[in-house]
């Protein structure tokens, strides 16, 4: 095997790696979000584990942020939890600088 070709598998598995690390902060990213919003919605133990678990399913159904935005203002409203769209983008970026770190933490 050629020096180029040993990078190029490097190259190969240090995307792997770093998607596989993506979708994982991604899951918990939502989780994170999922018992914020359980919260503010008023949803406890059981209650509140699956409706986070449901945002994680929401995040796969589409590429990007859109989705899990969509349903968490659809469920907020049905709820009249005053909640902005700008508060929940802040939200979701907060959760994910801890989802990040709590990854990296091992946790």
């Amino acid at each position: 095997m050629t020096t180029f070709d040993e990078r190029e598998k490097g190259e190969e598995r240090k995307f792997v790696h770093d998607e596989e690390a993506h979708f994982k902060a991604r899951a918990k990213r939502d989780r994170l979000v999922g018992a914020w919003a359980a919260e503010k919605l008023g949803l406890r133990g059981a209650d509140a584990e699956a409706y986070s678990k449901s945002l994680v399913v929401t995040d796969l159904e589409q590429h990007g942020d859109a989705d899990v935005i969509a349903k968490l203002k659809v469920d907020f409203a049905a709820k009249k939890v005053g909640v902005s769209g700008a508060e929940i983008e802040r939200v979701l970026h907060e959760k994910m600088i801890e989802a990040e770190k709590q990854l990296k933490a091992g946790a």
